[in-house]
């Protein structure tokens, strides 16, 4: 719902600047000039989507081989017993824990088509257990934000269109990811148990929370010692190592398991060529709505005023025209990833906007979709602080996302 408002406010304010500019001054060239943008970003959506289709096949290959592999459940069991104390109404051995861990370890891994499903059935089970039918119970909503932080572990999806838009090196917004989507969840964590009066300091989650925080931090501390060609060489190439390393743990996983690797590609194969010929209209109607709102002057505009109030507090200002993206994550994915493409297009892959738009996708998910389906499928209808508690996480991946940018690629 928030998206068709969001995508009719886009014509509708193009429109209304198209006529400011041609009777206050004059410009008889602007709606041809927004009737071409509509033509060309319609061709530059089919075009980008049909490009999709040989990455996302290899990949979604690749991690349907993990998934036979049992991937899921090792990482599940990894991070069960910090979440057993982050979500302490949860009875032990009760069947809906073994549903969230599944969707979260989904999630970290980008497996979207396994990861939503599970989610819904964690979210029935969670229903089941919740005493008033019509709220949100507390472990639902400490379940909903550590979805809506977007902790993603291989941002699949980014780094397939990075390659469609030519990026010299598709995976170096990796590592950059990896950090900004830590601290996105890490104060979804912290704000949520708060409100829950949620132990942080126990041992167990300490442990856990303050090994990862450790383990960032010092990442962080090392690339700052670099200087900008070796941070770019570096991250370069440790995220293509560990990428790599994934894909051979896979294989050898599978292996294991004796199952069927390479029947397993190919039944994931199929799923990334049926999963990009469905992104087409999606894509195609986010581009052209960004077309003639760009072209209509209006994007410059809202960027230029956001830009000149971080001027006047003397920050320097060039990560503003990546903003659009972030801005729009929480509220669509699907607007997100044409923001993220418009900007890649305008600027370059490659450029600090580009990349900065890259990592603004990877560092949250889309709060109020994910809060509208889960929360919908068990007919709650009071959200209480879910929704303040994603946002805050949102606004911690953003921030995060800006300074690791200039960091690494500034």
């Amino acid at each position: 719902m928030v998206l068709n408002y969001i995508w009719i406010a886009f014509f509708i304010v193009a429109f209304v600047i198209g006529l400011i500019r041609l009777l206050f001054f004059g410009d008889v060239d602007i709606f041809t000039e927004m009737m071409g943008s509509t033509f060309e970003m319609a061709k530059t959506g089919f075009e980008i989507s049909l490009g999709l289709t040989g990455v996302m096949t290899l990949w979604l290959g690749l991690m349907k081989i993990g998934e036979n592999g049992g991937v899921v459940k090792i990482m599940a069991k990894l991070v069960g017993p910090l979440f057993h104390k982050l979500i302490p109404e949860i009875p032990k051995n009760h069947p809906v824990t073994g549903s969230i861990m599944m969707n979260l370890a989904a999630n970290m891994l980008g497996l979207d088509n396994a990861a939503t499903p599970l989610g819904l059935k964690a979210m029935t089970q969670l229903q089941e257990l919740n005493h008033q039918k019509d709220t949100a119970s507390n472990a639902m909503i400490m379940f909903l934000v550590l979805n809506t932080s977007g902790l993603t572990i291989i941002p699949i999806s980014i780094m397939v269109f990075r390659a469609q838009l030519g990026a010299a090196d598709p995976t170096d917004v990796f590592i950059p990811i990896l950090l900004a989507t830590f601290f996105s969840t890490l104060a979804g964590i912290i704000s949520v148990a708060v409100i829950q009066k949620i132990n942080l300091f126990n041992r167990i989650i300490l442990a856990y929370l303050g090994s990862f925080t450790l383990i960032i931090a010092l990442i962080i501390w090392y690339f700052t010692t670099l200087t900008q060609e070796k941070i770019g060489l570096l991250s370069s190439l440790a995220g293509n190592f560990i990428l790599f390393s994934v894909i051979i743990s896979f294989i050898v996983l599978a292996v294991r398991k004796k199952v069927n690797v390479y029947e397993s590609f190919i039944e994931g194969a199929k799923e990334g060529f049926t999963i990009t010929i469905k992104i087409i209209p999606y894509l195609v109607a986010m581009l052209v709505a960004i077309g003639v709102f760009r072209t209509s002057g209006a994007m410059d505009f809202v960027i230029k005023a956001i830009g000149h109030g971080f001027a006047k507090a003397g920050i320097n200002t060039d990560f503003v025209a990546a903003l659009p993206t972030a801005f729009m994550k929480p509220l669509s994915g699907a607007g997100a990833r044409g923001m993220m493409v418009d900007a890649m297009n305008t600027f370059g892959a490659d450029s600090f906007v580009g990349r900065l738009a890259s990592v603004f996708q990877g560092a949250t998910d889309t709060t109020f979709y994910i809060i509208a389906v889960y929360f919908g499928s068990v007919a709650i209808k009071k959200t209480r602080y879910a929704i303040t508690c994603g946002l805050i996480a949102d606004l911690a991946g953003i921030v995060a996302a800006i300074i690791i940018a200039y960091i690494f690629f500034h």
